[in-house]
């Protein structure tokens, strides 16, 4: 099924040499998503929500068919739900100020892990800073796997928000999330989730998650970048105050005073990426058409081989073995940097990632500077791992 998925993607064309492992940070786009944003920028560009006029009447509607397609993609209660924002990093800021920095006093504690990405550390490190809070970190063993002991013992009737990221960027971890979640809804905890290394593959359903909020990044579901996607539970949206001003999320405006409009319009200050957002639904569209649950488990016995490929190397060790895990991989080879075998591997046309992945406290945490990183998505086959590992080979026995 890889082989025929990755047809649909014309960098692959453009570059059949082409060995892509880096789609954690972006995933790579299809032909029907490049198609919907040449197409609205050839035929259709107009601003939305303020025109009158056709042009402008259909740029509307086909953003808001794109807010439609994400309610049900993750399946939210009400459409008025979905927020659209830049991505992940913008959604997480929009939470930890608005929603949890209001409600945040000395003394109080917000809970995060230890392999969160800097997107889910600083936003609430900053407000704990703000508010003479506590930021409370989960612990993880040297396999990569979070101490859910340690989780309970720091849930306390102080507790503001627990920030988690579903699977790490970096070690590859799939965290017990919904366990998570769980236990802290029982002690009357808000809790946040990071999907945007999930979102592609596995399924999302926020309501049986029952999260009060979920992030996630369009270029890391084969969508555009510059756009994402704050779900938030409409209790604690009506609740929230705006976290910019201007146009298109106002009711009434005087020089004395402004009204805000409502959900979700008060969130979604200015002109949106309206290409982006477009851009999206065409690329939920083409996860839709295909047999996701087919493409989860071809990944899944792609990492597996890889997995088995990569150990099967001497000198080279896997940074994070947890039991659950997804097709991510870190890793160390002998004594050499990590920059120089991503440039290596570069230099064979494989696209590997070298460095702390944003995620420096693992890095600290497992006395590493840096790592070397594969990750793998719905695109990659067998023949991809082949070549990773053979050049692996190489860099070993040209640097020994």
């Amino acid at each position: 099924m890889s082989i025929e998925i990755k047809s649909r993607f014309p960098i692959f064309t453009e570059y059949p040499d082409l060995v892509y492992l880096d789609s954690a940070a972006t995933t790579q786009k299809p032909d029907t998503v490049i198609a919907a944003i040449t197409d609205f920028y050839q035929r259709g560009n107009a601003n939305i929500h303020r025109g009158v006029y056709p042009l402008a009447a259909k740029a509307t509607a086909r953003f808001e068919a794109s807010r439609d397609k994400v309610q049900r993609f993750i399946n939210a209660k009400k459409r008025e739900e979905v927020l659209f924002t830049p991505g992940t990093t913008a959604g997480t800021n929009l939470v930890a100020q608005s929603f949890v920095l209001p409600r945040l006093q000395k003394g109080d504690n917000v809970i995060i892990t230890a392999m969160e990405h800097h997107a889910n550390l600083i936003p609430w490190q900053v407000v704990c800073q703000q508010a003479e809070a506590e930021l409370r970190v989960i612990p993880m063993s040297t396999k990569g796997e979070l101490d859910l002991k340690a989780y309970s013992s720091l849930l306390s009737p102080k507790t503001r928000m627990v920030a988690l990221g579903h699977i790490s960027n970096t070690l590859g971890t799939i965290n017990p999330v919904e366990d998570m979640v769980l236990e802290a809804k029982q002690q009357g905890v808000p809790v946040l989730i990071d999907v945007a290394q999930s979102i592609a593959h596995y399924p999302i359903d926020v309501q049986a998650l029952d999260a009060d909020f979920i992030v996630f990044s369009g270029h890391k579901l084969f969508g555009p970048t510059g756009i994402g996607v704050l779900h938030g539970k409409e209790e604690w949206l009506h609740q929230m105050k705006p976290y910019q001003y201007g146009g298109d999320m106002i009711r009434d405006v005087s020089f004395s005073n402004t009204t805000f409009a409502g959900l979700p319009n008060k969130f979604e200050a200015g002109t949106p990426n309206i290409a982006g957002a477009i851009g999206l639904g065409a690329a939920i569209d083409f996860l839709n058409a295909i047999d996701r649950a087919s493409a989860l488990s071809d990944l899944k016995h792609l990492q597996a081989y890889a997995e088995s490929s990569l150990l099967a190397l001497p000198g080279l060790s896997l940074i994070g073995t947890a039991k659950e895990r997804t097709a991510i991989f870190s890793f160390a080879l002998d004594d050499i940097h990590p920059h120089d075998i991503a440039t290596f591997l570069g230099e064979e046309k494989i696209a590997t990632r070298a460095g702390h992945h944003c995620t420096q406290p693992i890095m600290d945490f497992f006395g590493l500077p840096a790592t070397t990183r594969a990750s793998f998505s719905i695109y990659n086959t067998t023949d991809d791992v082949d070549r990773l590992v053979q050049t692996l080979a190489e860099i070993q026995a040209f640097f020994s």
